[in-house]
């Protein structure tokens, strides 16, 4: 993939925080096993100096991702997260056509499993997993859905929509193994965030539209 087509788009900055559009594709951090790999505060901090990662969108999700400037930002966030203070919403191309219109799934979830280090439902080992999903439109062989995760499991709105018999379009893990016709990579994008600002306390939104592909695949 060309460099230029994994810069991420500024949606907000301020002297506590950078706000982003994450392309799909671009790493949240370094990768494990090649650090030289891009990655989203490698490709941030020459220009905006010193950043603490808050949060991470799986590396083919596309969307908005909130970075501190500061420690003093970076523990007020992290403290929301734990607290489960912080709201966000997902979009999502699936496969199939579910009879309800929104359900909420709560299934506990055990990360890193077998070789493929996959997140399992797991009732009696899992980490509790709560997520509300929500009808858009109905295709005829898709479903364009929302997730709003109340907790933040590895791959947790990936695992869950899975669980219900409706994977993710082009999710090599969860679903049929290979790439959708329709669309290259993980249908799935971080729409919007909300949570109180570290430094005001107001009550703060950010929204990254869809990127030209996902908006391309819900116009077919």
């Amino acid at each position: 993939m060309k460099a230029d087509s994994l810069q991420p788009s500024i949606l907000h900055i301020d002297d506590q925080l950078l706000v982003v559009s994450k392309p799909a594709g671009l790493l949240s951090i370094p990768d494990g096993y090649d650090p030289a790999k891009p990655h989203l505060r490698a490709l941030l901090d020459p220009e905006y100096g010193r950043l603490w990662t808050v949060h991470r969108l799986d590396k083919d999700t596309s969307g908005v991702i909130v970075l501190a400037r500061t420690a003093s930002a970076h523990r007020h966030l992290n403290l929301q997260f734990a607290n489960h203070q912080i709201s966000k919403t997902y979009h999502a191309l699936v496969s199939g056509r579910p009879e309800w219109d929104a359900i909420t799934v709560d299934a506990p979830l055990r990360a890193n499993v077998g070789r493929r280090k996959r997140t399992v439902v797991d009732f009696e080992r899992g980490k509790p997993a709560l997520t509300h999903f929500e009808v858009v439109e109905r295709f005829e062989a898709y479903t364009h859905m929302l997730a709003f995760p109340k907790t933040g499991r590895t791959h947790q709105i990936r695992v869950h929509l899975y669980h219900l018999g409706f994977p993710i379009l082009s999710d090599p893990l969860y679903g049929p193994g290979k790439k959708s016709n329709l669309v290259p990579r993980l249908a799935l994008h971080a729409h919007t965030i909300a949570f109180i600002h570290p430094a005001t306390s107001d009550e703060t939104s950010f929204t990254a539209e869809y990127p030209l592909d996902f908006a391309a695949l819900l116009r077919s």
